[in-house]
């Protein structure tokens, strides 16, 4: 039986699709639903292009989590991806799904995490800070930013001459290649 992915994220939604995809193609598991916190984001474009169920919740429902645990439970959820999720996720969802929801961060955790350290801005801390590596971090959510165990980290250079953007595209392709597989291997681990 196919394992059921809810996709989290609160903006375009590249990440979102390039997972979308991936499973399309696979018969261990399917992205069953996409939840936004912000009702302007083209991840919802995204989703509903690919026939992939979607919803926006506003930040009231973010903050005590009953509503959209409910959605995840009508959906069957297995496991909770957030692809650029910006929201905190309730105690609540989290406690649900004990090792069955991970994040994707755009920098080698510790450095560079943490509420308000997201896209650009880490590309520019990393910069900034002479940094000659950067990266992308997979981890557990628990309840604190960017700190759960961490399953993989991906390196790429920072090399001398990088604009935040260069490095952007360096590290969107590490997601692209690395998390849907991250994804597959945690679900198979999971028999």
């Amino acid at each position: 039986m196919r394992k059921k992915i809810a996709v989290l994220a609160s903006g375009s939604g590249t990440n979102a699709e390039n997972i979308i995809r991936y499973f399309r193609e696979k018969s261990s598991a399917c992205v069953a639903l996409v939840l936004t916190n912000r009702q302007n984001a083209f991840v919802l474009e995204r989703s509903r292009g690919l026939e992939v169920p979607c919803f926006y919740f506003p930040k009231s429902d973010w903050e005590n989590g009953e509503a959209i645990l409910s959605v995840l439970r009508e959906h069957d959820i297995d496991f909770v991806v957030l692809a650029g999720f910006l929201a905190r996720v309730p105690d609540l969802i989290l406690h649900a799904y004990p090792n069955k929801m991970i994040n994707i961060h755009p920098s080698l955790l510790p450095k560079f995490g943490g509420k308000g350290m997201y896209g650009d801005r880490v590309h520019e801390a990393v910069i900034a800070a002479g940094e000659e590596e950067s990266g992308i971090t997979i981890h557990y959510t628990n309840e604190h930013y960017d700190e759960g165990a961490i399953i993989c980290q991906v390196k790429c250079p920072v090399l001398p001459e990088d604009t935040p953007d260069d490095l952007a595209h360096r590290i969107h392709a590490l997601e692209y290649d690395t998390y849907p597989k991250v994804i597959e291997k945690l679900l198979e681990s999971e028999g």
